[in-house]
């Protein structure tokens, strides 16, 4: 299946890892998080190609994840700022760090969050928006939501939420 297919699926997570699901993508994200901005301190901080970080940049662009400002005019050069879609893809990146921190940091984690609100040291958890509590994968159900339907990508999960078969 060609990855642009993604974006067309009846699925949230597939339109998602169409745009973000690239490892070079989640780094300049976490780099953005970070507060970098600018085409050559992503080159410098990951060892990035140039064409492969403006193929990424163009792609979370496109998506409107982020906007490109010009800061020079004489060569124009730009920088790059989250939107706020962009911004609400923070809980993404930092669960995927605090993973990694718990099962693939055997030295300790090589960077810590710090939750300026409360001041205390922070782990990222996925909670709910009702009550508060953590959300764990034993302890939720999948129903089918207004957008879903039966199509490639969706097929098997479409039969099993609806417990009706394809006709």
């Amino acid at each position: 299946m060609a990855r642009d297919r993604f974006g067309v699926m009846a699925c949230s997570v597939a339109r998602t890892a169409n745009i973000v699901a690239d490892p070079w993508t989640l780094l300049v994200l976490r780099d953005l998080f970070l507060g970098l901005t600018r085409f050559d301190q992503f080159t410098r901080d990951l060892g990035i190609a140039t064409n492969v970080l403006t193929d990424r940049l163009t792609t979370l662009v496109d998506a409107g994840v982020v906007v490109r400002r010009p800061y020079q005019d004489n060569p124009v050069r730009h920088d790059y700022h989250l939107t706020e879609a962009g911004k609400e893809l923070y809980g993404v990146v930092v669960s995927l760090l605090a993973w990694g921190d718990r099962h693939l940091a055997p030295d300790g984690p090589p960077l810590r969050l710090h939750h300026t609100t409360c001041d205390h040291p922070a782990t990222p958890v996925v909670t709910c928006s009702h009550c508060g509590g953590e959300l764990h994968v034993d302890d939720v159900t999948p129903l089918p939501g207004p957008g879903g339907r039966h199509a490639p990508g969706t097929r098997v999960i479409a039969e099993l939420l609806t417990e009706q078969p394809p006709a």
